[in-house]
């Protein structure tokens, strides 16, 4: 088995969850997009309220290291340094009275901030 191949997890297996939800909403804005070849990726920066903040960004290349979840023929990709923050997390998209968003659900975050895209470990 290869490294790309070993990266490729489905998102049951995944030590990042991955929902339909999100899959089906990053699989509608992907059709609005001319480049068939985009993935999600979802990423942590320092910065925000609380320390670190996540980021979600469309891309068409694959990095070695990249941690790579299908689902509902929809890639996510996690970076090597960001999988260490989002271990155990869940990428999830809501639309409720609160609005509509991409929401992650981090075990590993001691605290959050209020705007929901900021956490400390």
């Amino acid at each position: 088995m290869g490294v790309s191949e070993a990266a490729v997890v489905e998102a049951e297996q995944s030590d990042v969850i991955f929902t339909s939800s999100a899959a089906a909403k990053v699989r509608e804005l992907l059709n609005e997009e001319s480049n068939p070849a985009l993935k999600l990726r979802v990423f942590v920066t320092g910065g925000g309220c609380s320390g670190f903040k996540y980021g979600f960004t469309f891309d068409d290349k694959v990095e070695e290291g990249d941690l790579q979840v299908e689902k509902r023929g929809v890639t996510l990709l996690v970076d090597p340094m960001s999988l260490q923050y989002l271990t155990g997390a869940e990428i999830d998209y809501k639309d409720d009275v609160d609005g509509a968003q991409f929401v992650i659900r981090n075990p590993n975050a001691t605290t959050t901030c209020g705007c929901g895209s900021s956490f400390s470990v």
